[in-house]
């Protein structure tokens, strides 16, 4: 796929001339452009039948000019030259009146000067998809469950974007990029004799087009005929399960529900910003500060965290980050030990910490830019299967699927819950328990890992709505990990902790 003919007949170098000419008269030490378009489509069904449409589009431009050490930032959705210099202009008059304000000033790592354009894996662009074929695909799959006899509603929606971006700044840096992103999911809802019960399918969003949803054989990324069959009597059991025993077990928690753990415990907790306490909303700053960087024990020795801003067809995967940073891979726990954090240019200039890794991100042309999570993930060690992990608890739960979540303001002390639990009784599966909730620490529970599956067993998980900054903006980021042993971990049945 190539970049849209529509986005690069836009007249971008004229644009970014126009802007970049006024922040330069005036002494910026730094000026970027930023053109971007998003295209965003939700198409939900209920029981089979249309429920919703949305399709919509933002497009616009902003610059940003770093004048004697103090940002100013303006943005319009107006494109052109006369517009682009105006809102130059703007920014230069917020950076004039921040000036007073600013407790202190802002430098930027160094970057060398990049003419690129990068397009992302995605092959069948979603929106080219006619909107009867696409609707038709979810209901013909939402009626094969209806027609099971545990199943009594059927969800079946599909999040899509299609974002397209222009940089350029005062060092020479021209940058296209376009992408794809998509996240289906279909919900199963049964009625059992103590209420509803629901289940949802596992497959994370991905960086792919509509393939994602149509591949089959070797090409499939994701095998929807096998794990929409199984479903039904997944629920069914579900519904007749007993309630969990509250205790401590060992536990074998899938990829499909370890990513939300790394997401809140490890990809948050070591943004440097929140780290160091400039930004604090969504549950706070982090346990994991500067000053252990290098000595912190974060978990076992087993415990190796990347940040990767490169992954193939994971969701925060771009070529060059929004302040013009060629992106890469890098450490943010080895073997246990706190060793990296992700950074854009101000933190890392701040912190002597050398180059961006390429952690600025704004999700829309009307957003500033700001230091945003990569894909988190925990490699993988050896060759073992989540059969051989299962098989080596004498007593203990295999969880598969995230739900419900909690983490305190430090991204210390979190709770999880999760789509299915199973009671392992000598190495093998002894059917679904329900009500079950883990709870720990962050260095407790990663300091208890006791075996990680092999690269068969890594799957990418992730979320299409990572909340970050005020005003708010989302992002889709995807965590990679293997399946994972931890030994006697606090497990709580939480219908009984709510005096149910």
């Amino acid at each position: 796929m190539s970049i849209d003919g529509e986005f690069a007949s836009l007249p971008l170098d004229e644009l970014a001339a126009a802007a970049l000419e006024v922040a330069g008269a005036a002494g910026a030490a730094h000026a970027d452009l930023r053109v971007q378009r998003a295209r965003t489509g939700h198409l939900a069904l209920r029981d089979g039948r249309l429920a919703s449409s949305a399709d919509g589009e933002r497009l616009g431009l902003a610059v940003r000019v770093l004048l004697d050490g103090v940002w100013g930032f303006a943005a319009t959705d107006e494109l052109t030259t006369d517009a682009a210099a105006r809102t130059a202009r703007h920014a230069l008059d917020v950076a004039r009146t921040c000036a007073p304000l600013a407790a202190e000033r802002t430098e930027l790592a160094p970057e060398p000067v990049h003419r690129a354009t990068w397009v992302g894996p995605g092959e069948v662009d979603p929106f080219a998809v006619p909107a009867a074929d696409r609707v038709r695909l979810l209901s013909d799959r939402s009626a094969a469950l209806l027609a099971t006899s545990s199943v009594e509603h059927v969800d079946a929606d599909v999040q899509q974007v299609k974002e397209q971006k222009f940089y350029a700044d005062l060092s020479g840096s021209r940058i296209v990029q376009q992408r794809l992103l998509i996240h289906p999911e279909f919900t199963v809802v049964g009625l059992g004799t103590d209420g509803p019960e629901s289940l949802r399918t596992l497959a994370g969003p991905s960086a792919r087009g509509w393939e994602y949803l149509t591949g089959s054989g070797e090409s499939a990324a994701w095998d929807w005929d096998a794990e929409l069959a199984e479903l039904p009597e997944l629920l069914a059991e579900r519904l007749v399960a007993p309630g969990v025993e509250a205790g401590r077990y060992d536990l074998v928690i899938d990829p499909t529900n370890l990513w939300l753990t790394i997401h809140e415990s490890v990809g948050h907790a070591t943004e440097l910003d929140r780290s160091l306490g400039y930004e604090a909303a969504y549950a706070g700053t982090s346990f994991a500060t500067l000053a252990g960087l290098g000595t912190l024990r974060y978990g076992s020795e087993l415990m190796t965290v990347t940040g990767d801003r490169t992954a193939e067809f994971a969701c925060a995967t771009v070529g060059f980050d929004d302040e013009g940073v060629a992106t890469t891979q890098w450490d943010l726990v080895r073997d246990g030990v706190l060793s990296g954090f992700q950074l854009d240019r101000a933190m890392a200039a701040r912190t002597g910490l050398g180059r961006s890794n390429g952690c600025a991100y704004a999700d829309s042309a009307l957003s500033v830019p700001v230091q945003r999570m990569a894909n988190v993930s925990l490699q993988p060690r050896g060759d073992s299967s989540t059969a051989d992990l299962i098989g080596g608890v004498e007593d203990g739960l295999y969880v598969v699927g995230d739900r419900s979540w909690s983490i305190d303001m430090q991204r210390y002390n979190f709770q999880f819950t999760g789509q299915r639990f199973y009671r392992i009784r000598g190495g093998r599966l002894a059917g679904q328990v329900k009500d079950a909730a883990y709870q720990g620490s962050t260095p407790s529970f990663w300091g208890s890992l006791r075996a990680l599956g092999g690269p068969q067993t890594y799957v990418l998980g992730g979320a299409p709505n990572c909340g970050k900054a005020q005003p708010g903006q989302t992002a889709w980021v995807s965590h990679g990990c293997p399946s994972a042993l931890f030994s006697q971990v606090s497990i709580l049945n939480t219908l009984e902790e709510a005096g149910r």
